[in-house]
């Protein structure tokens, strides 16, 4: 039925003339108009993520229909490292991202104008599962054991390596005294498995498959050590797309909280949706460490980033907090 728009006029004319005959034909053919009309009007984006379930909001609300009932056609584009977000962005490769909040503040510092359309995820001091791995065999008890050993970061400035350096210098260690390597998620089981690095910092469901293929263990549970409640990943656009497309900022947010709540409600079919885009055996799927998912960004969990990337002297300049955030 959906051919029947854009036909040329001759045939138009034709299908007139059988709908005048026919009223059921002509009542089929009204009902094909009518749900092309919405779809000719959705507005399209290119949404850049990196396999990680931080990302569930936007998994669930592609896979659940959220975008498509807010007016959006949203495609789910997979970008190897977080640090790659912004230039996709900002090279229009991607109209929306999920940057950490270091890399999108640094991004900014550097010279570009990102800024912040959603929340995507939160700590959860319950995720005891999320963190550093230790590679079996390597002997990791106390902070200082970290000195010299090779750690590999999905992202070097991303949310995970600012996160642990952080919690090396809480428990007074030089981070400078660690090498750090860019590790991608869905690279850190085989390079921990081949020797390359002595320890990966990654997540769901990577970290679950390291230890169940006794790959590695958790030497420390960053989640349940670092504060509850703040910001692992933005969704995150250039300033000139927001101004340009503020009805599509709105959807795209309130998308996110039909997720937010979806996923409150139905944890099991959450799990579903997630496992269309990170590719889960069952066995895994069905244990997985659902993340905290938030829609709304404050003021706090912003500054919270100013503070601690301040500290790690990764700023030249202070954001003002008050312009990162469209609505």
């Amino acid at each position: 039925m959906q051919r029947l728009i854009g036909v040329p006029a001759r045939l138009t004319r034709v299908a007139t003339s059988i709908a005048a005959t026919c009223l059921l034909a002509s009542g089929v053919a009204g009902l094909a108009l009518a749900w092309s009309a919405p779809a000719a009007a959705q507005a399209k984006i290119s949404l850049g993520y990196t396999a990680t379930l931080g990302f569930n909001g936007a998994f669930i609300a592609k896979d659940q229909g959220f975008f498509l009932k807010h007016g959006l056609d949203v495609d789910l584009v997979l970008i190897g490292l977080n640090s790659n977000i912004p230039a996709a962005l900002v090279g229009n490769s991607v109209q929306v991202g999920g940057p950490t909040p270091p890399v999108l503040m640094q991004a900014n510092d550097g010279g570009l104008d990102l800024v912040v359309i959603a929340n995507c995820s939160v700590t959860d001091p319950n995720n005891t599962k999320d963190g550093v791995m230790a590679r079996a065999g390597v002997s990791i008890k106390q902070p200082s054991d970290f000195i010299g050993k090779k750690v590999g970061v999905p992202g070097l400035g991303a949310f995970l390596h600012v996160m642990f350096r952080q919690w090396l210098l809480t428990n007074g260690v030089d981070y400078e005294k660690v090498n750090f390597v860019e590790v991608p998620f869905t690279q850190s089981a085989d390079v921990l498995r081949s020797g390359s690095v002595d320890a990966v910092i990654t997540g769901e469901p990577f970290s679950t498959r390291i230890v169940a293929d006794n790959i590695g263990t958790l030497a420390v549970p960053l989640a349940v050590q670092s504060p509850p409640n703040i910001p692992a990943i933005f969704y995150a656009s250039t300033r000139d797309w927001a101004k340009a497309h503020p009805d599509a900022v709105k959807a795209f947010h309130d998308a996110i909280a039909d997720a937010v709540a979806f996923q409150a409600k139905d944890p099991a079919a959450a799990r579903v949706s997630a496992s269309k885009f990170i590719k889960l055996p069952p066995e895994v799927l069905s244990t997985i460490t659902l993340p905290v998912l938030q829609a709304d960004v404050t003021d706090a969990q912003l500054q919270y980033w100013v503070d601690a990337m301040t500290r790690q002297k990764m700023l030249q300049e202070k954001p003002d907090i008050g312009k990162l955030v469209v609505k």
